[in-house]
């Protein structure tokens, strides 16, 4: 998902519907620890997950400051995020 020296900002969706945003350096080695209940205290007891969004920096602080911009969002600006996302990933082709 992320190439390697990349940070990532995501966005996952519990099971139970609620969204968990965070930051790592290993998108994908993330999103497995939070499905095996080692990722966020938070996510563990709402398992499984599912990457609905992410964006890379080149810096950790990069990802921070995006982390902590999402955290602010409102449920309603962060489902609408994940929809831009998601069309125009699909605009694209991919």
């Amino acid at each position: 998902m992320s190439e390697t020296g990349k940070c990532c900002a995501y966005i996952v969706r519990c099971a139970d519907g609620t969204l968990y945003c965070g930051w790592t350096n290993d998108l994908e080695r993330r999103v497995k620890a939070h499905n095996s209940g080692r990722g966020a205290k938070y996510t563990k007891s709402r398992r499984p997950v599912t990457l609905v969004y992410f964006e890379e920096f080149s810096t950790k602080e990069e990802a921070l400051s995006r982390e902590a911009h999402l955290k602010m969002l409102t449920r309603a600006e962060k489902l609408a995020l994940i929809e831009n996302k998601k069309k125009e990933s699909e605009g694209n082709g991919k």
